[in-house]
Order: C-alpha cells, then structure tokens, then sequence
C-alpha cells in the first residue's frame, strides 16, 4: 500500500518497490546457500605424453674440441667423457638416441684450426642432430 497526499480522486505513479526488495532477498539467499558447494572448479582432462617420448636430459650435449698444439688433430670430450675422432660419429649417435631435443653445442680452443671444427659440426648432423651452437670462450 503507499501513502498519498492530498484527495484520494488522484492518479499515483509511484513504484511499490516493497516486493521488490523480496524477490532480490530471496535471490540472494538462494544465490548464498548455492554458491559454496561450486568450490572445486571444473576438471580438465590433461594431455598425457605418449609412450616412447624421451624426458628432456639434465644437461646439454657439448661437443668440446681441445688443442693439442704442433698442428695435430685436438683431443675431444663430449660431456667431459674422452673420445676418439674415429669413435666420435658412434657415440654421438649414442648420445643423441636417447635425447629428444637432439641439440648439441660445440665448443673449442681458439688456436683450433676451422678445418676440424667443421668436421665436428657434420659428424653431429650425421649422428642424427637437428641444431648445433657453437660456444664462444667465455660460455
């Protein structure tokens, strides 16, 4: 019911915003009591890898060239482990098999002749690597 001024003969426009009120507090109660039980989200359904797929290693593959000097082949390391030039394409396709990022970074002494730095390079492409970087003095 409102309250009007003046003679009941009268139109009044005025909103009854009392029922109103009572729709919006029924909503938010029901909106309170509904809204605590939807806590834990939505799942979702992850990709699982697939069988086969090699972990990423722990530490990069680096291809080390060190000087020997008189102007003789240099000596190798691949990850600190000594190797022969002949047995370098072989346990580079070793190493490489069980990675699957398939990167190798070569480093050498500067006073290495470019002659066997390209010959390292390759016998990394042929052991099956995708990238090779090469590593400056100070990396």
């Amino acid at each position: 019911m409102s309250m009007m001024n003046g003679s009941r003969e009268s139109l009044s426009s005025d909103i009854n915003v009392t029922p109103m009120i009572d729709v919006l507090l029924v909503l938010l109660i029901i909106f309170m009591v509904v809204s605590p039980h939807h806590f834990w989200g939505e799942e979702a359904d992850l990709p699982r890898p697939a069988e086969g797929v090699k972990a990423p290693p722990d530490q990069p593959l680096v291809i080390q060239l060190h000087d020997t000097g008189q102007q003789s082949a240099p000596t190798i390391t691949i990850n600190h482990n000594d190797v022969a030039w002949p047995d370098l394409d072989a346990k580079l396709r070793e190493v490489l098999a069980s990675r699957a990022d398939r990167v190798a970074f070569l480093k050498g002494d500067p006073e290495i002749y470019f002659e066997y730095v390209a010959q390292a390079v390759d016998a990394a492409h042929q052991a099956g690597a995708d990238r090779v970087g090469l590593l400056g003095a100070k990396d």
